[in-house]
C-alpha cells in the first residue's frame, strides 16, 4: 500500500505538458472473449512506456470503475504522444481492436487529450500518497502562495469568506 503523506500538498511541473485519459468500458459482460483481450493489451503498452523514457511518457495512474478501467497519463508533449500512438504496442493493440471488435458494441474505448501550458493548472492533495501530477513532477507543500486554488493559478490569495450562520 502506498504511504500516505499527511498534510496539504500540490505539484509543480516545469514547462508545458499533456494530460491523456484513455480507457475501456465493458458493454457486454458476458462477452469476456471480447473485453478480456482489450484489458490485457494495456499491460504491454504501459510496460513499454515505463521502460523507454525517451518516448516522453512521465507516468500513469490506474482507476477502476464498475465496468471500466481508466488510465490517467502524463506526457512531455502532444507530439511524443502522437508518435507513440502510431507505433509500438499501441498500434498492435489498436489494429487488434479494430479487427476483432470494431463496431460490434461489446467493448467501448475512449481517450481524451489535454495540452497544459506552463503555470496554467492547479492541483491539491490532502493526506494522500504521492499521486497523479505530483508523482511525475515535484511534490511540494501547499503553503504560502500555493495554499489556495487561486494562488496556485497565479492569482492573489484572498481572505477566507465567512460561512453564513443559520439563524436557527
Amino acid at each position: 500500500m502506498a504511504k500516505v503523506t499527511p498534510g496539504r500538498y500540490t505539484a509543480r511541473m516545469e514547462g508545458d505538458f499533456v494530460v491523456f485519459l484513455i480507457g475501456m468500458r465493458v458493454n457486454k459482460l458476458w462477452a469476456v472473449h471480447k473485453w478480456l483481450p482489450v484489458f490485457l493489451a494495456m499491460t504491454p503498452m504501459v510496460r513499454e512506456l515505463y521502460t523507454n523514457r525517451k518516448l516522453g511518457f512521465r507516468g500513469t495512474e490506474f482507476m477502476l470503475g464498475w465496468r471500466s478501467i481508466h488510465l490517467l497519463q502524463y506526457w512531455d508533449s502532444y507530439e511524443q504522444l502522437e508518435v507513440y500512438a502510431r507505433g509500438g504496442q499501441h498500434l498492435t493493440a489498436w489494429r487488434n481492436f479494430n479487427r476483432k471488435i470494431g463496431t460490434d458494441g461489446s467493448v467501448g474505448i475512449y481517450h481524451e487529450t489535454y495540452k497544459i501550458r506552463a503555470n496554467e493548472y492547479e492541483c491539491f492533495y490532502g493526506n494522500m500518497p504521492v499521486f497523479g501530477l505530483a508523482k511525475v513532477s515535484e511534490h511540494i507543500p501547499a503553503v504560502g502562495q500555493m495554499e489556495t486554488s487561486r494562488g496556485r493559478m497565479g492569482g492573489e490569495n484572498e481572505p477566507a469568506v465567512p460561512t453564513p450562520v443559520d439563524p436557527q
